[in-house]
């Protein structure tokens, strides 16, 4: 057991399982081809039939460049491949390959001589499709410029923590060339700082999988030795393809500046009774729109007459901004408070609108020089800078704005928007001690918000990940055996909300789900969770399923513009029967030991979240041996085929040899879920077992 407290294969033997793709070779889809000296094809892979379009039967013993080659190109390729096999040097480049399809398709190649135990020499030929390879180059070479060209320091650890590599950020924050971090402890790395807390949270998330996210730590390192610096820390698990647990990641941010800054205004705290009010009503939940609002509250009337909240809509969509001198602010208005000023809350932008501030505005320059812009006396020529349109700059002077004072928020080392505030009537201008209470009020609110907007974002990549996540459930229950597969759509696409679930109810029966909430993303993601959520608990009361499908309907409503398709099935063994009630889904299907894979029939009904529609419940006799198949369309629909073709397919491979269940489910979606397929697939299988 590794330090992740993760079993792993004893001595050299390899990890025994189901094979699923583990690296870049999966990705690529590698194949290989070997000819021997007349070029004949003599071995093809299953990734070459893939890849050519031919099978084996119908490429073994052939000529390859007259099966692979158009003719113009015949000539080169038998030189080529003479080449290769007289002078023993290897040949690599891209060729256009004829598909059997008839198309043509440029492909990748790697040629090599072979010798054998008998001094036979053949040719290999290992092959990759030229686009999944420029874009697995293209892949790499970002993901290598980003990480060594981060600001943040960033390394990866393996299981015993120590260290594997790190970029150049994290040498120069630690002082220490990369070579001297790899296969070393960070205790070891850094003696002076204590990191017995770091190891222990390290060693948490190598266990448990949730992040340490924003750990701070203050302590000195050989980069700087005589100065005390602050770091902002993040560490992650790591895990391959298949799950195993390979180490963590870290970043590392240098706070410093922020970390004096809020030990200086810890200092003031006690004579600052509007610090000491922000700090009471400033970031009281999550929610970046009523983080902004609170700090509005605060600022107004308090510290002055107007409150506005800009946040940097590149900040917003989760992008770095930078400014040039020459570049407008483009903004989100989060909140605006005003104080007896109509005029003035006339002329700031509605909360919720994105607007550009033209780059001689004083907000603009604010954010890009992330330092504070404070007018004390407000002139025409103010008014026109603190003002987006003419039309506001005389809103403003007619609400009697006559100072001006706008500060950055700024956390984590990075501007995130701007606190502006204006005095109208008879207030008195602001001054330093104001910029003072200004700032701190900012550089406070500015973590919430920054916290809010991580916390938004990471929530979002939880939820999203969520989806991925199966249902636990035993092998056999309630009389069942049951095996289950969910199948996103690819590496590249995001997840929808196809779920399963297997809910054992009262008196031995069990409750069988399959469902698909229409469309993708968070969305889709948030009404499967509540929908599976809701289906589970409405289980419980072991209604007739058709009166479930009435409940899920009226909830699916409440949801806004939610429609879901949903499959609920109901199993007694004491009876040796299933209830099914479908809300707009494909039909399950079901074998029987002594006749052929049927598709049960049933009212279809309406999706669920339509409203109106009745719900039918069906009968159907399930006995020792039988099999009841659920499924999402993603397993069967596809734009080039008729989806009865398709269910045909699936029937007829439900049709062959007795299998387990789990080779039935590797197969069905091995077979019939196509690689460019933009929806993800949901199985449930169930076989009735003998009492």
């Amino acid at each position: 057991m590794d330090a992740a407290g993760i079993p792993a294969s004893g001595g050299d033997e390899p990890a025994r399982g189901t094979v699923r793709p583990s690296g870049l070779l999966d990705v690529l889809g590698m194949a290989s081809v070997v000819l021997d000296t007349e070029g004949r094809i003599v071995l093809w892979s299953p990734q070459a039939e893939e890849l050519f379009g031919y099978p084996a039967r119908e490429a073994l013993g052939t000529y390859a460049a007259q099966l692979m080659i158009h003719e113009q190109h015949v000539d080169l390729v038998v030189k080529l491949f003479a080449d290769v096999m007289e002078t023993g040097q290897s040949w690599a480049g891209a060729f256009p390959i004829r598909h059997k399809d008839g198309s043509t398709r440029l492909v990748e190649f790697r040629n090599m001589r072979l010798m054998d135990d008998r001094g036979d020499v053949y040719a290999l030929g290992l092959c990759a499709d030229q686009e999944t390879v420029r874009r697995l180059d293209r892949d790499v070479a970002l993901s290598t410029r980003l990480v060594s060209q981060s600001p943040i320091g960033l390394a990866v650890m393996d299981t015993d923590l120590r260290y594997v590599s790190v970029n150049p950020a994290l040498e120069q924050l630690n002082g220490i060339p990369a070579a001297e971090h790899i296969g070393r402890t960070m205790a070891e790395v850094l003696p002076h700082l204590d990191v017995a807390a770091f190891e222990a949270a390290a060693r948490e998330v190598l266990r448990t999988g949730v992040p340490l996210v924003d750990r701070h730590t203050v302590g000195r390192t050989p980069a700087d030795p005589d100065t005390e610096h602050a770091w902002s820390i993040s560490v992650y698990r790591l895990e391959d393809a298949m799950g195993n647990v390979l180490g963590v990641a870290g970043s590392v941010l240098d706070v410093t500046e922020q970390h004096r800054a809020a030990v200086e205004a810890e200092a003031a705290r006690h004579r600052l009774a509007l610090v000491a009010d922000a700090s009471a009503r400033i970031g009281t939940t999550l929610d970046l729109d009523r983080t902004a609002r609170e700090l509005a509250d605060v600022a107004v009337p308090a510290l002055a007459d107007v409150a506005a909240v800009h946040l940097l809509e590149a900040v917003v969509q989760g992008r770095p901004s930078t400014l040039g001198p020459a570049d407008p602010a483009t903004t989100r208005s989060l909140a605006v408070r005003a104080d007896r000023s109509p005029e003035a809350l006339d002329a700031a932008d509605p909360p919720g609108r994105v607007v550009e501030y033209a780059a001689d505005r004083l907000v603009t320059e604010c954010v890009r020089t992330t330092s504070p812009v404070l007018v004390t006396q407000v002139g025409p020529e103010d008014l026109a800078r603190i003002g987006r349109t003419p039309e506001a700059a005389a809103l403003l002077a007619k609400a009697g704005v006559h100072s001006y004072l706008a500060v950055p928020l700024t956390a984590r080392g990075e501007v995130l928007g701007a606190l502006a505030l204006k005095r109208t009537g008879g207030a008195a201008p602001f001054d330093e001690d104001d910029l003072l209470l200004a700032r701190e009020l900012a550089a406070r609110a500015a973590v919430q918000i920054d916290n809010a907007r991580w916390y938004q974002d990471a929530r979002d990549t939880a939820l999203t990940l969520q989806r991925s996540l199966l249902p636990s459930h035993p092998p056999v229950t309630g009389g069942l055996e049951v095996a289950s597969r969910y199948q996103p759509a690819g590496a590249t696409a995001e997840v929808g909300g196809d779920w399963f679930d297997v809910i054992p109810l009262d008196g031995g029966k069990t409750a069988l789900v399959v469902g698909d909430v229409m469309g993708s993303g968070i969305t889709a993601a948030a009404t499967m969770g509540r929908l599976r959520t809701a289906t589970r608990t409405l289980a419980s009361l072991d209604l007739d399923p058709a009166r479930l499908l009435e409940h899920l309907d009226r909830i699916t409503q409440e949801l806004d513009h939610s429609i879901a398709t949903c499959l609920y099935t109901v199993y007694d063994p004491e009876k040796g029967e299933c209830r099914i009630a479908n809300a707009g889904h494909l039909p399950p299907a079901r074998l029987c030991p002594d006749g052929p894979p049927e598709l049960l029939e049933l009212p279809t009904g309406a999706p669920l979240g339509v409203g109106g529609v009745a719900f039918a419940t069906t009968a159907f006799d399930l006995r020792p041996g039988d099999r009841l198949v659920l499924y999402t369309d993603g397993l069967v629909e596809t734009r080039q085929h008729p989806l009865d073709e398709r269910l045909d397919a699936l029937l007829d491979l439900l049709g062959g040899r007795d299998r387990p269940l789990e080779e039935v489910c590797d197969l069905l979606l091995r077979t019939l879920h196509q690689p460019d397929n933009s929806d993800d697939v949901a199985l449930l299988i169930a076989r009735v077992q003998t009492p």
